[in-house]
């Protein structure tokens, strides 16, 4: 027990003397510093007398979203699926989800389409795009399996193909709502 008394002895000296020395010297004149917060944080970064966690100060104010409804394989993916009910869309994620959809002439059938974007430049690897067929007999027992081929391939082929008419009418200043007239805006 008296170990311990003495160690705890020890170790509030210790902070003791180490709040002493901090204060030793440490005083700042008010005048030198900005009373705006924000640019005494930067002067006192500029200085080195303090450190910033995650990477340091940012230089935009909102969120940084890649996917946002100017990026042309967005607006091609959405574009193309409009007939689908979405699920999900969120595009700070960078992925849509269609929620389950049927034609009138086959109910037992549905396709649910997920698109992810890998990238935000319009490239053939740039999109990751699964199929879903749910088959159900008489709305029970469905069976539900991910299918590639022609349909992925079209749909993909889609969406670039819209993406690079998007991204061809941005470089020209086409208005969106012109439908390929051609006509650049002023």
């Amino acid at each position: 027990m008296n170990i311990l008394n003495s160690q705890l002895i020890k170790l509030l000296a210790l902070i003791f003397s180490l709040i002493s020395l901090n204060q030793c010297g440490m005083g700042a004149d008010a005048r030198k510093y900005p009373p705006d917060p924000e640019k005494r944080v930067a002067k006192n970064l500029s200085e080195g007398r303090g450190f910033r966690l995650m990477g340091g100060p940012k230089s935009n104010k909102g969120g940084d979203f890649e996917f946002a409804s100017s990026n042309e394989l967005w607006k091609a993916s959405l574009d193309t699926i409009d007939f689908m009910p979405l699920a999900s869309a969120n595009y700070s994620g960078g992925i849509i989800i269609t929620d389950w959809y049927s034609s009138e002439n086959n109910l037992n059938e549905s396709i649910k389409i997920s698109i992810r974007f890998l990238t935000n430049e319009v490239r053939s690897d740039s999109l990751d795009i699964k199929v879903f067929y749910k088959k159900c007999a008489l709305n029970e027992n469905c069976a539900i399996t991910e299918k590639s081929g022609q349909l992925v391939a079209e749909l993909q082929k889609k969406i670039l193909q819209k993406a690079a008419v998007y991204k061809k009418q941005k470089k020209l200043k086409i208005k969106p709502y012109e439908h390929g007239v051609g006509q650049a805006s002023k």
